[in-house]
């Protein structure tokens, strides 16, 4: 029976235990979290085991990846790209619109998924090779850059075009990946540099042209509907070209007015999201109300999405918090040491892009509930309530397991050429 067992779970021990972990967390908080859903379904057994089921089949999904030796991982390169091109292109022409962007595709019998989760993945795996591919002794040659570059910037310029957070997350990941991978620091530089500019530019034009629709926020229509136990938050917004950009600027005004006002003074239907976030921090009282105690679970409208972690504080406290964060630590902790373990480049570079695009996505989330960051939208790796992000963030689980599993490993000083 053991041995059955241990075929099943195969991989590194420590990364399966933090799965285990980040997954019965996430069916008690989401359960806790879903208060809105089944009030408004009248249905309370089927938004959690809607998720349930969707863990499950992550699960299963981890299981089948960590099967595929890495290097059967460069083989499935053409045709993710050619997906996720597609794809993308496809979410901004007749992609459903939640909360004023279209980031899903619909599919016969009522599926959804984010292109942009598959694109993520993708680039990681094209970065990894280029990387590997082009190592040398005093790092990797220079062209490197250049053609990470022209796969990833436009990719992420169609993520960013309706879901400018995971755009950003995907460059931070990509930006790591290069300074892991030796790209010459001249190059680093001039890419920090670049990025400023262009981070300034782009803020100039948020907070000029995005006040152009902020009186068609008027016309703002919400549509809330409920189907196969989820509910979908539909904002249909005027604005034109400018739509995004006066969401990206009312959440950086918002984040930026740091003036103090009275409890007695503030409006939480304004800006409700990070009150009742705050709130539910701030009356956790260090140890927490218990799980499925929280009472700011019933005013958060993505309490089991975007602000879990804040409805984590308040059931589990600062000390279930820290063992999250924790979780989190020690993944791409194991990660690192796998990847340092690898005789050939790819799977390193491949395992730690990876742990790094779900370890930087749930430091974007923490950051955003506890208030230190503007609202970004991002949930919380293998935690919130999710279809196709949930499953895929499996697959990342699996891939990196199936680099501790079928990787070779380094035996002494001696250097293998990349296969």
């Amino acid at each position: 029976m053991n041995k059955k067992i241990g075929n099943i779970f195969k991989g590194d021990k420590v990364i399966w235990m933090v799965f285990f972990f980040l997954c019965m967390i996430s069916i008690v908080e989401v359960f806790s979290a879903s208060s809105n859903l089944t009030y408004k379904s009248q249905n309370y057994i089927g938004p959690i085991a809607f998720h349930t089921v969707t863990i499950v089949i992550g699960a299963l999904v981890a299981v089948v990846t960590l099967n595929i030796p890495c290097r059967y991982f460069k083989l499935m390169t053409p045709f993710l790209l050619i997906i996720s091109g597609i794809t993308l292109l496809w979410v901004l022409v007749g992609g459903e619109s939640i909360n004023g962007a279209n980031r899903v595709i619909s599919l016969p019998g009522g599926i959804t998924f984010q292109p942009s989760e598959i694109a993520k993945g993708t680039m990681v795996l094209i970065t990894a090779q280029i990387l590997s591919a082009m190592q040398r002794e005093d790092g990797a040659d220079k062209k490197a850059f250049k053609y990470i570059l022209w796969i990833v910037i436009p990719t992420a310029a169609l993520i960013g075009i309706e879901n400018l957070s995971t755009a950003a997350l995907l460059l931070v990941v990509i930006f790591l990946m290069m300074f892991i991978g030796r790209i010459p620091m001249s190059q680093m530089g001039k890419l920090v540099g670049a990025a400023g500019l262009a981070i300034a530019l782009f803020l100039t034009l948020v907070l000029t042209l995005g006040s152009i629709g902020t009186d068609d926020e008027k016309n703002t229509q919400t549509v809330e509907s409920v189907s196969n136990n989820t509910t979908d938050t539909k904002v249909i917004k005027g604005g034109g070209v400018f739509h995004r950009f006066v969401t990206w600027r009312n959440r950086i005004v918002k984040h930026l007015d740091k003036k103090d006002v009275s409890p007695l003074e503030y409006d939480l239907d304004k800006d409700a999201q990070v009150a009742h976030a705050n709130i539910a921090i701030v009356s956790s009282n260090i140890i927490g109300k218990g799980p499925g105690q929280s009472v700011e679970r019933d005013f958060l409208s993505q309490a089991f999405s975007d602000f879990i972690f804040a409805i984590v504080i308040e059931e589990l406290g600062i000390f279930g918090a820290a063992f999250v964060v924790f979780l989190y630590i020690v993944l791409l902790y194991r990660t690192a040491r796998i990847a340092s373990r690898c005789e050939n480049n790819f799977p390193a570079f491949f395992a730690m892009g990876l742990a790094l695009l779900l370890v930087v996505q749930a430091s974007f989330n923490m950051l955003v509930a506890v208030g230190i960051a503007p609202v970004t939208g991002q949930p919380l790796p293998l935690i919130s309530k999710g279809g196709t992000s949930t499953i895929i963030n499996c697959a990342y689980i699996g891939a990196i397991l199936s680099v501790s599993r079928s990787a070779k490993k380094r035996t002494g000083n001696l250097a293998v050429k990349e296969i």
